[in-house]
């Protein structure tokens, strides 16, 4: 495959959000053949099986993203030990109706940042026992607990912090041959 498309899906709706400059920061560490295309996702509806036989068209746009991506790229923010609902929300949404789980199959990888030491760990480990359920397979190490201090990011939003972005580049370096290995 020439170019694989992958599809970022940030856990945080705060325009200043740590996961959200993660999720910038990061990408900029992938190699050529790899785009990155950050997924909307707060302006979902609740989701309702009653409207599983007519989906709106936020849901409909999120899931044909996801059906063309070779792969996926959670970084959630922690909401009281798991994971944001607005993250649940569209994972819900694309899985649905039942039979037509537009995640099944997608190489994903997760991290996530955090003020606090654990660095969205809880988060983290709610949201690969949903996407195991979702057949997703995800990439389980290196695990990236990412505690924001000052100095991880410069003004321009790139990582600052020469030890993370060590670190931050090996991650990324393991979930592309990752993708590789599944992607279609």
């Amino acid at each position: 495959m020439s170019q694989y498309r992958i599809v970022v899906v940030v856990g945080s709706l705060r325009r200043d959000s740590f996961n959200r400059q993660l999720a910038n920061a990061l990408v900029k560490l992938g190699p050529p053949d790899f785009s990155f295309q950050q997924v909307r996702i707060d302006d979902l509806p609740l989701y309702n099986q009653d409207d599983d036989a007519s989906q709106a068209d936020a849901v409909k746009r999120l899931k044909g993203e996801i059906a063309a991506a070779q792969g996926l790229l959670f970084v959630t923010a922690e909401y009281n030990r798991s994971i944001p609902g607005v993250l649940k929300n569209a994972i819900d949404h694309a899985s649905r109706p039942y039979g037509q789980n537009a995640w099944a199959g997608k190489p994903a990888g997760v991290l996530g940042a955090s003020i606090g030491a654990a660095g969205t760990s809880m988060a983290q480990q709610h949201l690969r026992n949903v996407l195991t359920y979702l057949d997703v397979p995800t990439l389980a190490q290196p695990e990236a607990f990412i505690h924001v201090k000052e100095g991880l990011f410069d003004v321009n939003g790139a990582l600052a912090n020469t030890e993370r972005k060590t670190f931050l580049q090996g991650w990324m370096n393991r979930y592309v041959d990752w993708v590789k290995k599944f992607a279609k």
